[in-house]
């Protein structure tokens, strides 16, 4: 159920961590069939998967699937998944690996994946979110929403640069184990999720 209480304007970290702690909940309650089992392999899954290579890459069927569970946490664009499914396994792991090596660059690894047909911004970030969670979160629009001073969502690189860094900003003052990703986790879950993403 969403909530209309603003999470980002409470500093308690007591209330982080009861967002993020239903955010499992959350993902179940989006009624979308193969979202709790797409949502358990990307959190617990694919970032191990992705570091135990040399160099760390997603492949080709690991970029279908990540693409698959970004559009069932948010909004199904079937022409994009076709596009992504279409692409080259070679031209995504070099694409992947060298995203991935320009890490902790804010802006370079999004760019790369986005080079990807199909691949926008939001795309793009889960991969890099899923393989460090510390400085990238994954770009969702409501959460976005959430975040004082960002404007309307654009689903662009620049939007995405300031959307990270305010993450991270509100990581860093949380401290702790918090990253971007579990903040943009707990913000998620907090409005009861479903959400569009480019």
């Amino acid at each position: 159920m969403p909530r209309s209480d603003s999470l980002w304007s409470d500093d308690a970290e007591r209330a982080w961590r009861d967002a993020l702690a239903r955010y499992p909940d959350v993902v179940a309650a989006q009624g979308v069939e193969r979202l709790p089992d797409l949502d358990a392999w990307y959190r617990t899954e694919l970032p191990g998967c992705v570091a135990a290579r040399r160099p760390p890459h997603a492949t080709h069927a690991e970029l279908v699937r990540l693409t698959e569970w970004k559009m069932a946490r948010g909004v199904w664009r079937a022409p994009n998944l076709v596009r992504v499914k279409g692409l080259d396994p070679a031209e995504v792991r070099a694409a992947s690996a060298e995203a991935l090596a320009a890490a902790p660059d804010p802006r370079r690894p999004i760019a790369r994946l986005a080079e990807l047909d199909g691949v926008g911004p939001a795309t793009a970030s889960a991969l890099v979110a899923a393989a460090h969670p510390e400085r990238y979160p994954f770009f969702d629009e409501l959460v976005a929403a959430q975040v004082p001073g960002l404007g309307k969502v654009a689903w662009t690189l620049g939007y995405y640069l300031k959307y990270a860094a305010a993450l991270r900003d509100r990581a860093a003052a949380l401290g702790g184990d918090w990253t971007p990703a579990t903040v943009e986790r707990a913000l998620w879950a907090h409005v009861g999720g479903k959400a569009g993403a480019a």
